[in-house]
């Protein structure tokens, strides 16, 4: 049978961020991605998902924002400029730590708007930090 007629309770902030981050590290899986890190820190910060694209030749370094209405703007709204020059540093960062010897860095971003009903929807803008 469907879903259940019951409203899906309310999420933390937390548990709203992990699920997008799911659904953003399969869909990067589909198309053909390998995601290698999630939820990496330093001191500078925090990338989402650390990724290779399907040649493994890029290094794909992607931000995740999760919404559930866009009355205060898009996900992909949500990441400005600033974040987008912080996420290169990020990147920087994370090979240091990790010499894997890819040609380039891309910086996505995926806008995940999942609805207290209906259907989850995905938006991913490729290269952002260039």
């Amino acid at each position: 049978m469907g879903q259940s007629s019951r409203p899906q309770q309310r999420l933390s902030r937390a548990e709203l961020g992990r699920l997008g981050e799911d659904e953003a590290a399969r869909y990067l899986q589909l198309q053909g991605l390998t995601v290698i890190e999630r939820n990496w820190r330093c001191r500078e910060g925090e990338i989402d998902i650390v990724a290779l694209d399907d040649t493994g030749d890029c290094l794909v370094v992607v931000e995740v924002k999760t919404r559930t209405s866009i009355t205060f703007g898009t996900p992909i709204e949500a990441v400005t400029p600033v974040k987008a020059r912080r996420l290169r540093v990020l990147a920087s960062r994370w090979l240091l730590d990790h010499p894997i010897g890819t040609a380039r860095v891309r910086i996505d971003v995926i806008g995940v708007l999942r609805p207290l009903r209906g259907p989850v929807e995905l938006e991913h803008l490729r290269d952002v930090g260039a």
